[in-house]
């Protein structure tokens, strides 16, 4: 339930109050109360509720000048009297904004909220990834009549429609063409009476028989294929809809 307000007015008369009433003290009970309400706004900053604090710091602002007040009444309210205390309130003040500017350090040092960018900025920023050129590096088809070399090392013999590494594996039911990714990474052979093709991911030891597709060409070690010449290419987690195929 929200608190209810009273009048301006009101706040207004019990400041000028709590200032009359220690202008009609002696300044010697007066400054040690205001003393004391500093002493406690300083110790107690956060154990005190807000309201409170508030409350604190209206205090000493308005009670410093009722205790001048008082103090140039007791020195006689002459010409001294007058300087002495437009001393004090000089010394006062810039007590009480040193004091202020110290319990306020909290919120200056907190980060200021980012502007919020106006509806002309949102409506012309681009939306979605930032737009990549892909550049395809051409497929070198091998004849594997005979031998093929490996570039991992070794030699890849290609007889009776099956290929035979040095590691010991072999790849059957493909034709004589083959090639090998920039890196060595994937082993692509046609198919026989070119249906479509293997691709071997050495690394991962995982064959992909794609019947219907061609080789296209290669971008950052792996392979992009296309349902036929002329065709957009596509990566290889595009035709096999997965997101795991890592880079080369």
């Amino acid at each position: 339930m929200a608190r209810r307000r009273g009048p301006p007015w009101r706040a207004v008369l019990s400041r000028a109050a709590w200032l009359v009433v220690l202008a009609a003290l002696p300044w010697w009970l007066g400054l040690p109360g205001l003393l004391a309400l500093a002493a406690s706004v300083v110790l107690l900053q956060y154990r005190l509720a807000e309201a409170h604090a508030a409350l604190i710091r209206r205090g000493l602002n308005w009670g410093l000048p009722g205790v001048l007040f008082a103090l140039q009444r007791a020195l006689g309210g002459d010409a001294f009297a007058w300087g002495t205390a437009l001393l004090g309130a000089l010394a006062g003040y810039t007590l009480l904004a040193g004091l202020e500017a110290w319990l306020d350090r909290d919120m200056r040092r907190a980060p200021a909220a980012a502007p919020s960018a106006e509806w002309p900025e949102l409506a012309m920023a681009p939306i979605g990834p930032p737009a990549e050129i892909i550049e395809l590096q051409p497929v070198q088809w091998l004849a594997g009549a005979g031998e093929l070399l490996d570039p991992l090392g070794g030699r890849v013999v290609y007889r009776a429609n099956c290929y035979r590494f040095a590691a010991g594996n072999r790849i059957d039911d493909v034709g004589p063409q083959a090639t090998f990714s920039p890196c060595g990474r994937w082993f692509v052979a046609r198919l026989r009476r070119d249906r479509g093709v293997l691709l071997w991911d050495r690394r991962r030891e995982r064959q992909h028989w794609l019947r219907g597709w061609q080789l296209v060409g290669w971008h950052r070690g792996r392979p992009w294929l296309a349902r036929r010449e002329g065709d957009m290419p596509l990566a290889l987690s595009a035709v096999l809809g997965e997101d795991d195929v890592e880079d080369a």
